[in-house]
């Protein structure tokens, strides 16, 4: 069993005790449902960055990455920095986070705030925006087309915008609707772990011009996203790059200075 597998067990698992806890009724009457959400998508297009920016405690491939800096800090760090979003990691058995840490996001920061977890149940996309959340991630390895299709609804409906996660060109073709908000291309093997900028390079001509770009993952040189961006990229997803230092929103504000000069 592969760890993508694992994980969506244990979700599973998770979501129906989260389902008897607090009631998609709950949810809808929380103080953050209602609020106008940010646009991911439409910052990506007229930045001249592209950077969102991850908060992540640790990974199944590098355990432990950062568990000093708290959430509320590197919120309102990135956002001085001048990201264009803000990546939250709410898995807590595999990535160490929380719902929480989007909660303390919103209220820490005005940025386009993206849940990034695994959805595989209509739930999550309710809590998603009971959070706080403006856009969601589908991960198409997890998911067959008629999901995706069915998500992206919810999600819509929900005022929520859409990244839709693929690794390789059989999830890209499987996966492509033409409303789909952004479309995130992982350079990760999630099998081997192992990184390379080839598969958003190969992709890149196979996404249709309507939909926003984003390479994700093994994003540490300036150059690579320079490369990336000429091949239609606006979107650039750096996590540890930023985590993995003793202050990662001024690596990030570093990162960005030298990218826009």
């Amino acid at each position: 069993m592969d760890i993508l597998q694992k994980i969506v067990q244990h979700k599973k698992r998770e979501i129906t005790l989260k389902k008897k806890l607090i009631p998609v009724q709950q949810l809808k009457g929380g103080d953050l449902f209602a609020r106008p959400t940010h646009s991911l998508s439409g910052a990506l297009k007229n930045s001249k960055s592209g950077v969102i920016a991850e908060f992540k405690r640790r990974s199944p491939s590098k355990s432990v990455i950062n568990h000093h800096s708290t959430v509320e800090n590197v919120a309102t760090a990135y956002e001085k920095a001048g990201v264009c979003g803000m990546s939250v990691l709410t898995d807590s058995h595999f990535f160490g986070g929380s719902p929480e840490d989007l909660q303390i996001a919103r209220a820490s920061t005005n940025l386009p705030l993206l849940r990034k977890d695994f959805m595989i149940d209509e739930y999550q996309f309710y809590e998603a925006r009971a959070l706080g959340a403006d856009v969601v991630l589908l991960i198409a390895a997890i998911l067959d087309k008629e999901d995706i299709r069915k998500f992206t609804d919810l999600a819509h409906q929900l005022d929520l915008e859409v990244l839709l996660e693929v690794h390789n060109r059989a999830e890209l073709e499987k996966s492509l609707l033409t409303d789909i908000d952004m479309i995130g291309v992982n350079n990760r093997n999630l099998k081997t772990f192992e990184v390379s900028l080839e598969t958003s390079r190969e992709l890149a001509p196979l996404i249709p011009d309507g939909i926003v770009k984003v390479s994700e993952s093994g994003l540490s040189k300036v150059r690579a996203i320079n490369e990336l961006r000429e091949m239609g990229y606006r979107g650039f997803l750096i996590g540890e790059t930023f985590m993995a230092t003793r202050d990662p929103g001024h690596q990030a504000a570093e990162f960005i200075k030298t990218l826009e000069s």
